[in-house]
């Protein structure tokens, strides 16, 4: 079987022959071709698979299984004539491969585990092993049973005390595991300009991780990339698309809305994007709670009066998206009604910590000196000690209302503001 039009670097290589045991793990930094390297060979795994056993592909969700496993080996540019040999429609539970069915399973929570029960499975690929379950992870390992069946995953570095670290890569000289670390340098394919970009983007632990492929703590601050001489202004250019609010909910707790927007190109051809203003509710400041009635007239009347939206002396907008928190659903229908047409935020929270990361230390966004609840919380923002020690990154739900607002509104339109940022639009592929 031919495959690799593309040319594999030694570390690829060698680990491609070398992934014979009954679990196989690529670890290390984001683009340094662990991927390329654990496709290329679950496909001769699949070639060779033995019979009487399902094949499986796993991944945390449909659409994260789509674009980081089926869109390259359905690639003629990676994996040449095999391309035509592999079939698979996004959001389908099954595919096909070289002939044989691979059941497809989103493995996004505990209760997916029960996917897996009665199946019978000669080998698996998994995508983004430490996204798993742990339960999940266990089932999985429980119904590859036939005689023969091998495990290949991918994953990028997490919390040093996470599961997979601790219960397996450690004790790879126990069990039939073999792991291999790669980095940035493992990937041939990378313009070294881009490499050196990466690098200067990525900062704190994210750095870390993403660029150094460690597997470290999250500890102290979450932005510490912030500058306040940096990256606070007084005056906001002209926007060249208003992007939308993202709106943090709350009766007892702070009510947070904060609307963003694309500029038009500086004098170096470089958009950014402003959090342009801000509009607070705090109930215990206050002494009053508000309806879901009473919230929306607010956000209209906010909306109604942003001043020079347009430009000096004008006022007032309706951006494109009005992105709730999830949780929200009752304030969610008080807006369809009042015919602001919402949306869900997507609130997967490292995801969206990592995107609001970025642009920070890209210098792509600037925050106006009007959103108070922002500037406030930004600094304090702090990863979780506590669950840090149980191999858990998640920040202190302490005073973060307002940027779990702006979270929302930043990483849930990323698929509209990432082709207007030509500088970031290569580096913010999958890890």
């Amino acid at each position: 079987m031919s495959l690799a039009v593309v040319t594999l670097s030694p570390a690829q290589e060698r680990s491609i022959a070398e992934s014979t045991a009954r679990i196989n793990c690529w670890t290390g930094s984001v683009r340094s071709g662990k991927t390329i390297a654990s496709l290329l060979r679950f496909l001769i795994f699949v070639a060779q698979a033995p019979r009487g056993g399902h094949l499986v592909v796993v991944g945390k969700t449909s659409d994260t299984i789509a674009r980081n496993v089926f869109e390259p080996l359905m690639d003629p540019s990676l994996t040449g004539p095999v391309a035509r040999r592999i079939f698979y429609t996004r959001g389908a539970v099954t595919a096909n491969i070289l002939g044989r069915r691979v059941e497809i399973i989103s493995a996004n929570d505990v209760r997916s585990e029960s996917r897996l029960r009665g199946l019978t499975c000669a080998g698996a690929y998994v995508d983004e092993a430490t996204l798993i379950p742990e339960a999940f992870w266990d089932q999985l390992l429980a119904r590859c049973s036939v005689p023969g069946s091998k495990i290949f995953c991918t994953t990028n570095p997490d919390a040093p005390n996470h599961w997979l670290r601790k219960r397996f890569l450690l004790r790879a000289h126990e069990l039939d595991l073999k792991w291999w670390h790669f980095t940035l340098d493992d990937n041939p394919s990378l313009d070294p300009i881009y490499v050196a970009n990466l690098k200067d983007e990525y900062t704190g632990l994210w750095y870390r991780r993403y660029v150094l492929g460690e597997w470290c703590m999250a500890e102290g601050a979450i932005f510490d990339m912030w500058d306040p001489d940096r990256h606070i202004v007084d005056e906001l250019p002209l926007m060249e698309r208003w992007l939308g609010v993202g709106i943090d909910y709350g009766t007892v707790n702070p009510f947070s809305a904060l609307l963003a927007g694309v500029s038009t190109p500086d004098v170096d051809g470089q958009r950014r994007i402003y959090l342009a203003s801000e509009w607070r509710w705090d109930s215990r400041l206050e002494r009053r709670q508000l309806t879901d009635a009473e919230y929306s007239a607010k956000i209209t009347e906010w909306l109604d009066n942003v001043p020079d939206t347009y430009g000096p002396g004008t006022r007032g907008l309706r951006p494109d998206w009005i992105i709730v928190d999830p949780s929200a659903a009752s304030f969610v229908t008080q807006l369809h009604h009042d015919g602001l047409l919402p949306q869900l935020g997507d609130n997967a929270v490292l995801d969206g910590i990592r995107t609001v990361s970025n642009l920070i230390a890209g210098d792509l966004l600037r925050v106006h000196r009007s959103c108070h609840g922002w500037l406030g919380e930004v600094g304090s923002y702090s990863w979780d000690d506590r669950k840090a020690e149980r191999g858990d990154d998640a920040p202190v739900k302490v005073d973060d209302h307002s940027v779990d607002a702006g979270r929302y509104i930043l990483h849930t339109t990323q698929a509209a503001w990432m082709p207007l940022m030509e500088r970031m639009s290569d580096y913010w592929r999958k890890p």
